[in-house]
């Protein structure tokens, strides 16, 4: 079993007065859809939310999740994922989900946890062609690695250390790579996903 670690802990203040987890996909919030899939694909789901945004604790009401609050969520994602590790239960790998993903499926998560089972000493992260993206999947000994990391660079630094470990798993279309940060960028995916 992996563990799923949802980041959305972030300040989305490329949105203006908008939240984008908040943000309509296909009749749900974003944080709910990306949670759902999460719950579909792993028995163990944490989502790292930041104190002060009840929405998004709203938003994942009545999933089978743990919520877990990252006090220094203002640092970036670092903190979010000091905040999750320390909630993460033993496995072999977790993966980490940014919460702004709206083209990723529950396939794509159980493909990804499927490869992590055929070879745990790998880091897994999906990927668009050559571009890669997300989710990413740690071996359980990066966890301190990650649980070291500071500021708003996510595990970035923990897989340029380990390079040689790193294996892309192709996603279909943009599903590993496209996030939406900003009215602009949600306007137009709307427009194409109606």
């Amino acid at each position: 079993m992996i563990p799923i670690l949802i980041l959305a802990a972030g300040s989305s203040s490329r949105m203006g007065l908008r939240d984008k987890l908040l943000e309509p996909v296909a009749g749900e919030a974003l944080l709910r859809r990306v949670a759902r899939i999460a719950c579909a694909a792993s028995e163990a789901v944490l989502v790292v939310l930041p104190p002060g945004r009840p929405g998004r604790g709203q938003a994942v009401a009545g999933l089978p999740l743990r919520r877990v609050v990252a006090g220094e969520a203002a640092e970036g994602m670092a903190a979010s994922l000091r905040a999750g590790l320390r909630e993460v239960p033993q496995a072999p790998g977790v993966m980490v989900l940014p919460a702004d993903m709206p083209e990723l499926t529950a396939e794509d998560l159980s493909k990804m946890i499927a490869a992590f089972a055929e070879d745990p000493s790998r880091i897994l992260r999906g990927a668009s062609g050559e571009r890669q993206g997300h989710p990413v999947i740690f071996p359980a000994d990066l966890w301190p690695a990650l649980a070291a990391l500071t500021g708003d660079e996510g595990g970035r630094p923990v897989i340029a250390a380990n390079r040689a470990r790193l294996r892309l798993i192709p996603l279909p279309g943009d599903h590993a790579t496209l996030d939406l940060d900003t009215p602009e960028d949600w306007a137009e995916w709307h427009r194409h996903h109606r």
